[in-house]
């Protein structure tokens, strides 16, 4: 499929499965990113989280990710799409339930919930993706979905920044993950399946030759738990930022990521997987350690963009799989790799909360040490641009 037939998506869209997984994701981005805007401040203004209970919450988040291989089980008893439907009405419900009960264990309780349903759906959308469209158009639709979900977050921090004027923060989650579950259900009732794709193997499938891709998923699903877990709270903790002022980098991300994610589809596409992720974890250094050593609030925001920006190009280890894997082990690889993702992912957060009580920097720099592994790990790369 040519690059002009995409953009101008006469061909995806008369693929049941690009809409179905385009209405999932703008929901499942709708309530995550409500969360996300609103945690934080949330934590720290109504339960009185510290920075170690936050890192213990961030690593049980971790959790139903690093569990994300019994996804496999799981589609012995559900389709593949219908299981993606389901994810997004748990996430749903976690959301509607985190206003409800504030309280440290009551936010445990709720983003386990949200979590799993999250890091399910996401499994389910990447292997989908992967099944559905060619190794030419899955970085294109990969990009695509990403701006569509930055719209999604666009239109969380209009409403937010509206809203939490005159709306509690019970009354925000309780409708937002009301509006989700509905949304997942949706799809629920929906069937976008094609009998032509290749059935996928039911069970685990771990592979010698995809070594490379276990690697770069690791060490991506560590270095990323640092941004994750304590960007943001570093930003509202130490340089006090407000509801509003998040809700403001959330948009900016958002606009820039909106136009960005397709061009950087295309870029995949042209220039292939190992430049793209080189230039990643490069600048990845930089953000890292000037995290760690800045003292302006103006200049660890832009961190932040510039963070959330080169996130996108982590697309390309999933297209990398694509090159190397075989067509039925695409959904067991998925949700092997979320598991690969996840193990540092669960221990980081709560080993980082401890050092950040001997000092906050420490974090940060463990992260620019990963990311420089993970730039030599990415040289071995030996696929071609498509």
């Amino acid at each position: 499929m040519k690059l002009l037939n995409f953009f101008g998506e006469k061909e995806l869209r008369r693929q049941k499965m690009y809409i179905y997984l385009l209405l999932l994701t703008v929901a499942a981005a709708f309530g995550l990113q409500l969360w996300r805007t609103l945690y934080n401040n949330f934590a720290v203004e109504v339960v009185g989280l510290d920075g170690f209970q936050n890192g213990v919450i961030q690593s049980l988040r971790e959790v139903p990710g690093f569990l994300a291989l019994l996804v496999v089980y799981l589609l012995l008893l559900f389709k593949e799409h219908r299981l993606a439907a389901l994810s997004v009405m748990l996430l749903g419900i976690g959301v509607g339930l985190t206003g409800m009960i504030p309280s440290y264990y009551g936010l445990i309780l709720s983003t386990m919930l949200l979590s799993t349903g999250f890091h399910y759906f996401e499994t389910l959308n990447q292997s989908l993706t992967l099944q559905y469209f060619d190794t030419q158009t899955a970085p294109l639709v990969f990009g695509r979905l990403r701006s569509l979900n930055a719209v999604s977050n666009l239109l969380v921090g209009g409403v937010v920044f509206i809203a939490v004027g005159f709306l509690s923060y019970k009354l925000l989650f309780l409708f937002c993950g009301v509006g989700v579950g509905f949304l997942g259900l949706y799809c629920f009732t929906v069937n976008p399946a094609d009998k032509s794709v290749p059935p996928q193997k039911k069970g685990m499938v771990f592979k010698k030759k995809y070594w490379l891709y276990y690697t770069l998923t690791f060490l991506a699903g560590a270095r990323r738990q640092v941004f994750v877990a304590f960007a943001v709270f570093l930003l509202v903790k130490n340089f006090n930022y407000s509801v509003q002022a998040i809700t403001l980098l959330f948009v900016i991300n958002n606009a820039i990521n909106y136009f960005l994610s397709p061009i950087i589809g295309k870029a995949i596409v042209r220039f292939g997987e190992r430049k793209v992720l080189s230039l990643e974890y490069i600048s990845l250094i930089v953000v890292f350690v000037t995290y760690a050593y800045a003292e302006s609030a103006l200049v660890v925001g832009i961190m932040y963009v510039l963070d959330h920006i080169f996130f996108g190009f982590s697309m390309s280890i999933r297209t990398f799989f694509q090159k190397i894997g075989e067509p039925q082990d695409i959904a067991p690889s998925m949700a092997i790799g979320f598991t690969v993702n996840h193990i540092a992912a669960v221990a980081i957060p709560v080993l980082g909360g401890w050092l950040w009580l001997i000092d906050y920097k420490i974090p940060f720099l463990i992260a620019a040490g990963l990311s420089g592994v993970s730039l030599v790990a990415t040289q071995f790369i030996r696929t071609s641009p498509s």
